[in-house]
């Protein structure tokens, strides 16, 4: 893994990647800063919860790389048919097992990607044709914005603590 600062003057590829784990990372490791009762807190009127983004994280990777890329129908993926149903939490869900499994998502989502040009494309069912240099990019937003998400939520359920 390569930090994003790392690859500040690496190859197009080599920074849509470092930025691509770091916002993976981060938005893991923020999670983690609570316990599992904790990341099950709806502080907003959406199913969004710290353990929800989770969640949904590994639905992202596997959505687009293990499926859209990958071949795969998202029943052989497992995940949900829709993205609210990724924000959805499980009796048994818990974060180890979910962390586990962002971790199993992005390893697949990483054998994927790294057997692909940035400019070979997927078909998105409403968007049409797209490039993994999208895709990517996409990702890089999508799971930036999440990991904010994620630290605005942690940042008020720690606070009720103090």
């Amino acid at each position: 893994m390569v930090n994003a600062l790392d690859a500040a003057t690496g190859d197009e590829r080599g920074v849509l990647l470092a930025f691509l784990d770091e916002h993976r990372r981060v938005l893991r490791e923020k999670v983690l800063e609570l316990d599992d009762e904790q990341a099950r807190r709806r502080l907003v009127p959406s199913l969004t919860t710290p353990m929800g983004l989770l969640k949904h994280a590994v639905f992202v990777e596997t959505v687009w790389f293990v499926c859209r890329f990958g071949g795969r129908t998202r029943a052989e993926a497992g995940i949900p048919e829709t993205v609210d149903e990724s924000f959805s939490l499980e009796p048994g869900d818990t974060l180890a097992g979910l962390a586990h499994a962002h971790e199993r998502a992005v390893a697949m989502a990483d054998q994927v990607i790294s057997r692909l040009d940035l400019d070979e494309t997927c078909i998105h069912p409403v968007m049409g044709q797209l490039s993994l240099r999208w895709v990517l990019t996409h990702c890089v937003r999508e799971l930036a914005q999440h990991a904010g998400h994620a630290d605005i939520l942690v940042e008020q359920i720690l606070a009720e603590r103090k």
